[in-house]
């Protein structure tokens, strides 16, 4: 079984984001939280003030900051998607396997639908010449 670039066991997550570019991505969320926080206070007053159009940013500069959080969250945590699928793929049921004597019947089942599929296309094709793949 390989190991992860880490030396980190394949059943443990990911390693988290540290040293020096976990510090960059804190001041950038700082940063960015900082000027969500100033542009809602600004279009709050001018909302506040009459600007009937500065009520769409007052929703918005906190929507993206939220967004903000959830990328510095996930730039934080590099990895844990990918970590989380492979663990759901090894919960999953293995495929069933096909018994021997029924592989024959198996393969010519499996034919019979790829011309079934080949004659519908065929099909579409002349019956609908508007469609990708047919001719105008």
């Amino acid at each position: 079984m390989s190991e992860s670039p880490r030396g980190a066991s394949p059943a443990e997550p990911p390693a988290r984001l540290r040293g020096a570019p976990a510090l960059r991505l804190h001041v950038t969320l700082l940063t960015g939280l900082a000027l969500c926080g100033a542009a809602f206070w600004i279009e709050l007053h001018r909302a506040e003030g009459g600007n009937a159009l500065s009520w769409a940013y007052v929703f918005e500069w906190p929507l993206l900051g939220i967004f903000a959080v959830y990328m510095w969250w996930k730039f934080l945590h590099p990895g844990r998607d990918a970590a989380r699928e492979a663990a759901r793929a090894r919960r999953r049921p293995p495929k069933p396997v096909v018994e021997p004597q029924y592989q024959g019947m198996l393969a010519v089942w499996e034919e019979h639908q790829r011309e079934l599929a080949a004659r519908q296309a065929a099909e579409d094709v002349t019956q609908h010449p508007w469609r990708p793949g047919g001719t105008p």
